[in-house]
């Protein structure tokens, strides 16, 4: 069983925070994740804490209690080709916006996860806060981990029916070997990010 984790619950008293992140940088194929949760002030789970230190079966139990007590919550796609389009980051950023435009309760503050991120619509610098290592920190932006991780699992899971040969289902489009030698064997998809690549896959760009 997973070791409980204690997580601030807020970094200012009394007033709304959405805690923001995003799953899904480093893989060559599909969609960058991101989410967005309004947690209750007195939140606490267990079992909570960075999805990258949970089990699958841990997140999926934590999905399912943060989708039913959560003040509010949304969680938003970015595609492949928005990714090539705008960059990774960009794409990561954007993401977080739209999934904070997406909460059926305004916040009055953001918790994002990692050390960057840019203003908008009326969150400009003073109403959002970068946090490194957020995801272990504070409970909203963990249950934002969870949910954006959760959810692209299930979307690689799934598209990995209609391609069985590059094992989306194992390495949710992670450059593994495996993934790599697909690649190299059956080429790109429209699911596989073009702007970024290992470097073994380099000669096969030509």
């Amino acid at each position: 069983m997973s070791k409980e984790v204690w997580l601030k619950n807020f970094m200012e008293e009394g007033r709304i925070e959405a805690g923001c992140d995003e799953a899904g940088r480093g893989p060559l194929a599909g969609p960058v994740f991101a989410a967005a949760v309004i947690l209750p002030a007195d939140f606490h789970h267990p079992l909570l804490n960075d999805s990258k230190k949970m089990t699958v079966r841990a997140r999926d139990i934590v999905r399912e209690v943060i989708e039913k007590e959560a003040v509010a919550w949304a969680v938003v796609p970015v595609s492949a080709r928005q990714i090539d389009d705008m960059n990774i980051l960009n794409a990561s950023i954007f993401g977080m916006q739209s999934a904070v435009r997406q909460l059926s309760v305004k916040p009055d503050f953001l918790l994002i996860d990692g050390n960057k991120f840019k203003p908008f619509d009326d969150f400009k610098p003073g109403r959002y806060a970068t946090v490194v290592k957020g995801d272990a920190t504070y409970a909203s932006i963990a249950a934002a981990s969870v949910l954006a991780k959760t959810y692209r699992d299930e979307y690689m899971t799934g598209l990995a029916k209609d391609f069985p040969q590059y094992g989306w289902e194992r390495n949710m489009g992670y450059p593994t070997k495996e993934h790599i030698e697909a690649i190299r064997q059956f080429g790109y998809t429209e699911h596989h990010r073009m702007s970024f690549h290992p470097k073994e896959l380099e000669p096969t760009l030509f």
